[in-house]
């Protein structure tokens, strides 16, 4: 068959699958940002930022964005450089659904662990201060507009 025949074959969405609790060696990760090339960059429930390698099980099957909840596995095969990301593979994304019982059950905490990535791309204005001192600068301006006449300018003149 043509390409007719492939429609529909990742409809998944509706359907319901066994909630899978961490293991040894794994712990659950927020996603913070894309990297590209398979690769993404997350932050653990402890607050370690992790270098994550999605498998070529799960490479253009399971579409992964900023903010998802994921199962990450230690890589055994590698030692850990100091002042670098840990390397860790992907093993599972969880949906809201997934993400909620978690909860529930004191897998996850209720509290998503904060960075200074997260910050700069969520746009928290936290850091902004505004100039409260608006109404001083419009009495200012209206005493000048108020000194001019419309008769000292000409059309001509502009």
């Amino acid at each position: 068959g043509g390409k007719t025949r492939r429609r529909g074959k990742n409809d998944t969405e509706g359907e319901k699958r066994e909630l899978v609790f961490k293991g040894d060696d794994q712990e659950y990760a927020y996603v913070t940002k894309l990297l590209g090339n398979g690769r993404l960059s997350a932050i653990s429930i402890k607050g370690e930022k992790l270098r994550v390698h999605i498998r070529g099980k799960m490479r253009k099957k399971v579409w992964i964005a900023v903010g998802n909840l994921v199962l990450v596995s230690e890589r055994e095969f590698e030692t850990v450089k100091e002042d670098t990301d840990r390397n860790v593979d992907l093993l599972i994304r969880y949906n809201d659904e997934e993400e909620s019982q978690l909860r529930k059950y004191g897998e996850i905490p209720d509290v998503r662990p904060k960075t200074d990535e997260g910050a700069a791309e969520e746009g928290d204005d936290a850091d902004i201060e505004f100039n409260r001192d608006l109404e001083a600068d419009d009495d200012s301006d209206s005493d000048n507009n108020n000194n001019i006449r419309d008769d000292d300018f000409d059309i001509d003149d502009i």
